[in-house]
């Protein structure tokens, strides 16, 4: 099977953001301005195994909320843009990852219907400079802009870092498993369509 990439941009007034989505690569190249934000979505392509560039500038001198929102609706385009142009995945996906004292949990259904169910109480507000609830708008506008139903559960643990890394590694699981191309060629839903 050839390589399935795609290349999504986003341009407003707040934000600008180029991103490549490369199913079937290895591919890592993050740079928003934002460590930790870096490190997160490293980790969920590194573990889900595909290849991401994402080149981000924003207002960050206002606020980061703009960047992490946009990154998350460009990444949900470039994700739901996969499906539209290669054809059917496997759909459902899973993943539950350990990291030290905290376990976490991501669950996709890659649908068309955008939901989100988010948990996480997350004992330190701060994991670096990095406000801890912009990770709500991320996936906020990862699950809208990409038509997943998504349902992510930051179990347990008392270091915020390890729950937001051990959520974004088995969301990267996730998306590995759901975004296996589809065999047969085949919608998987009874109705016939998604």
């Amino acid at each position: 099977m050839d390589r399935r990439s795609v290349t999504v941009k986003r341009e407003t007034k707040e934000t600008r953001i180029d991103l490549s989505l490369e199913m079937e690569s290895r591919t890592l190249s993050i740079s928003t301005g934002l460590p930790f934000f870096d490190h997160m979505l490293n980790a969920m392509a590194f573990h889900g195994k595909f290849g991401l560039i994402v080149q981000a500038d924003g207002d960050l001198e206002v606020d980061p909320h703009h960047l992490v929102e946009d990154t998350g609706i460009v990444l949900g385009q470039a994700l739901r843009e996969i499906i539209g142009t290669y054809g059917p995945v496997s759909r459902f996906g899973h993943g539950i990852i350990p990291m030290d004292e905290a376990l976490s949990e991501a669950t996709i259904d890659a649908s068309g219907r955008a939901f989100l169910v988010f948990k996480a109480e997350f004992p330190q507000e701060y994991s670096g400079n990095f406000h801890m609830p912009l990770l709500n708008e991320f996936f906020t506008a990862l699950a809208h802009a990409g038509g997943l139903t998504l349902h992510l559960d930051c179990r347990y643990g008392s270091n915020s870092h390890h729950m937001a890394e051990a959520l974004f590694k088995a969301l990267g699981k996730a998306i590995e498993t759901s975004f296996t191309p589809e065999q047969k060629g085949e919608v998987l839903s009874t109705k016939g369509i998604l």
